[in-house]
């Protein structure tokens, strides 16, 4: 931070929702004040200070004050129930809990009283790989949320991979922030947004015709996005009135992009697609499509890992499984947590002998592209016959008719568990009957993978980070009246999701 403020000096770092303007110099001067304030109030080496707060550039403020004392910062993200804030707040068993941006002004103003009387910001610190910077909590889409914790060694390493360690030439490059700073994608991130020198907008609350309209006036040229993100904006209706003609590439990552969002999306924008797949616990880096990828490997996988880091798809004992065959994806990554917080036996269970255990299955093809077909605390057995839904998502979501699909298990007497196709019909289209999409899907993929229900939809419930949430899905289904199988005119209830037009994100990708 403070080598951006000697190299970039005035130029603005963060453009808040409201308009104003946080210089990289301002950044660290006031980042010094905040800093000398949490001293006083007892924060030191090693303490957690917690974020419940706004993405703004207080929120970079307090997160950088925390760093320049040895601090550890965790956020939690504000559009959380508060009882589920308070439960990861205490998680971190902090010293110190902001909760409203004025606390992070009234830290920075006692801290500038002090330094104007003559009190000396912070020494920089020794240099320490293994010195804790940052709790990062998981989604927490299969149970209670985890702690990741990252060390300066991760926070460099990330830096190393998305910019080479060079620092930019000049500061101005333009973004939008796509994620609350208290995600992954920004907390593990910061280090290599100040290398490069870059002007991030912040939206107060992600809204898809204001993108488009930031879009267009800054002149953005990489659009950073969660892939309903994507599909909200090109729901826009005068979508093709806004000039995205500076956008050069399209990245997508934290949740999975089906191939006819991938194929509008380049057609329409006129940019290529690149497909990103990380987690929490990798820090935020693993593989991706590159830009000139052909369709097969931009449509269907997630492509191959980035420079420095590897992927095995593995069998249930741990070795790797041939190619073509389904497997858990273990990931090697400089950038993976250092582990959980104050828990060894979760630790112990992600990472293995360096390796991360994701969680998600895959096959890895003949060109070393990896391919996902799910996670294996979602597969559902019919029949005998595994079903990874994500796989029958992929191909659903290519009907014409569908704009947005899941596909959640449920209980049958006969088979075991089949599968319920929830459906969120393409705008202008008709909603499409269970009929028709075993037509469509039979040829596609094997007849035990089939739905054997339907439910339209108007949308689909998401978590605060915009994946799908599987488990309020399963609940909203299981709250319905289900007389045996549908001709697919049953239409889901929509309680708990986004409302289309305006989604809860915000912050930097």
């Amino acid at each position: 931070m403070r080598a951006a403020a000697r190299r970039f000096g005035d130029a603005t770092a963060f453009v808040n929702p409201d308009g104003s303007r946080l210089s990289f110099a301002e950044l660290d001067d006031r980042s010094d004040a905040a800093a000398l304030a949490l001293a006083a109030r007892g924060v030191g080496e090693g303490d957690r200070l917690v974020l419940r707060l706004a993405s703004t550039s207080r929120y970079v403020i307090a997160y950088a004050a925390a760093a320049k004392l040895g601090a550890i910062t965790a956020g939690v993200n504000p559009v959380l129930a508060p009882p589920e804030q308070e439960r990861l707040a205490a998680l971190a068993d902090p010293r110190l809990v902001l909760t409203d941006e004025g606390e992070v002004d009234e830290l920075a103003g006692y801290g500038a009283g002090r330094l104007a009387a003559g009190a000396s910001a912070p020494a920089p610190l020794p240099a320490d790989d293994d010195r804790p910077v940052a709790i990062v909590f998981t989604s927490g889409t299969t149970g209670m949320p985890k702690a990741a914790v990252f060390a300066e060694r991760q926070l460099r390493a990330v830096t190393q991979i998305d910019t080479g360690g060079v620092w930019a030439d000049a500061a101005g490059e333009p973004v939008l922030a796509s994620t609350q700073f208290a995600h992954v994608g920004f907390m593990t991130k910061l280090p290599w947004y100040l290398r490069r020198g870059l002007c991030t907008y912040i939206q107060g609350r992600w809204r898809a015709r204001d993108t488009l309209a930031l879009l267009a006036e800054h002149r953005i040229a990489t659009l950073n996005a969660v892939a309903p993100q994507l599909a909200l904006l090109l729901r826009v209706p005068d979508f093709d009135e806004f000039d995205l003609s500076a956008v050069q590439v399209i990245i997508a990552g934290a949740a999975a992009s089906p191939p006819a969002l991938i194929e509008e999306a380049r057609a329409r924008i006129g940019a290529p697609y690149c497909v990103r797949y990380s987690s929490t616990e990798s820090g935020g880096c693993g593989l991706g499509t590159a830009p000139d990828a052909d369709d097969e490997e931009a449509l269907f996988t997630i492509g191959r890992p980035r420079p420095g880091i590897e992927c095995e798809i593995r069998d249930d004992d741990g070795r790797p499984a041939p190619v073509g065959e389904v497997g858990e994806l273990w990931l090697r990554t400089p950038t993976a947590m250092a582990g959980y917080w104050r828990d060894p036996q979760a630790t112990a269970a992600a990472i293995v002998d360096g390796w991360i255990r994701t969680g998600d299955l895959g096959r890895l093809d003949e060109r070393g592209l990896v391919r996902l077909v799910g996670r294996r605390k979602e597969m559902f057995i019919r029949g005998g016959y595994n079903v990874y839904p994500a796989e029958v998502e992929a191909v659903l979501s290519t009907h014409p008719s569908v704009a947005q699909c899941a596909v959640v298990p449920r209980p049958d007497p006969v088979m075991g568990e089949i599968g319920v196709a929830v459906v969120v019909p393409r705008a202008g289209a008709p909603a499409p009957t269970l009929a028709e999409l075993r037509e469509y899907l039979s040829s596609r993929i094997a007849h035990y993978k089939l739905p054997e229900d339907l439910r339209i939809a108007a949308d689909l419930p998401l978590t605060s980070v915009h994946k799908l949430d599987r488990a309020a899905l399963a609940r909203r289904l299981a709250g319905e009246a289900t007389d045996g199988a549908t001709d697919g005119a049953t239409d889901g209830a929509t309680d708990g999701a986004t409302d289309g037009a305006t989604a809860a994100v915000t912050g930097g990708g």
